[in-house]
């Protein structure tokens, strides 16, 4: 769980002062997050965060978003995971992430404008949630945050998670549209038929359309090929 808030001493008006307290907030802001993460799981750790952080600054400079938002909304964007995985999924980690976030946010000098903003990322990037993403800055995290959710590194993080959760290496004799999550039947194989192979279809901007292209088709070079090992076939 996150351990307690981080405050920002009040700036003077003068741009130098101002421009450092951008980057103390983003600095305090990191070190926050960082606390959200100490006994995660490895397919969301901090690591995960920070391979989002990444690929938010590659599709926000290309798309032209608001930077500062993005940085924000990229650290923050899983601390609300704990909760769920202690739920066992019962709890959505982007609208506990955005209620923490909200509180949070208060101590900064952001706008109102970006605080929304950055909250309304956090509570739409989830692909399974009931959130759209509506703004620029929001439509980058979404795509950042489903990028590491497929190719090389995907395809690692959903057989990382179904080791989590105890699942097989692989399950084939099971209808995959009546098997549950968080929970033996939970395979790396389930997890790409019913969501990472969708992915693709679902990004927002015209960068992640692209990378998430390239992504897929190794994931499905991948698959093929482990269901061929699996059967003896290769």
């Amino acid at each position: 769980m996150c351990k307690g808030l981080l405050s920002l001493d009040g700036a003077t008006n003068t741009n130098m002062v101002v421009e450092k307290s951008v980057m103390t907030t983003i600095d305090d802001i990191r070190a926050f997050a960082m606390t959200c993460f100490s006994s995660a799981r490895g397919s969301h750790d901090w690591d995960h965060t920070q391979r989002v952080y990444n690929l938010c600054m590659h599709i926000g400079q290309v798309e032209r978003a608001d930077i500062e938002v993005l940085e924000i909304a990229a650290y923050l964007h899983d601390v609300g995971r704990s909760h769920e995985d202690a739920s066992e999924g019962g709890i959505c980690h982007a609208q506990k992430g955005a209620e923490i976030a909200r509180e949070l946010l208060v101590a900064y000098p952001l706008s109102d404008e970006q605080r929304a903003n950055i909250i309304h990322g956090i509570r739409s990037h989830r692909f399974r949630g009931n959130h759209q993403p509506e703004t620029l800055e929001a439509k980058v995290l979404f795509d950042a945050d489903k990028l590491d959710a497929i190719g090389a590194v995907g395809i690692g993080r959903a057989f990382l998670f179904a080791g989590e959760v105890g699942a097989k290496l692989y399950n084939p004799g099971i209808q995959l549209e009546d098997t549950q999550p968080y929970t033996e039947e939970d395979t790396g194989y389930r997890e790409y038929k019913l969501k990472l192979s969708k992915i693709k279809d679902r990004m927002l901007t015209e960068e992640g359309r692209r990378l998430a292209e390239e992504r897929h088709a190794f994931m499905e070079m991948f698959f093929e090929r482990f269901t061929q090992e699996h059967e003896g076939h290769k």
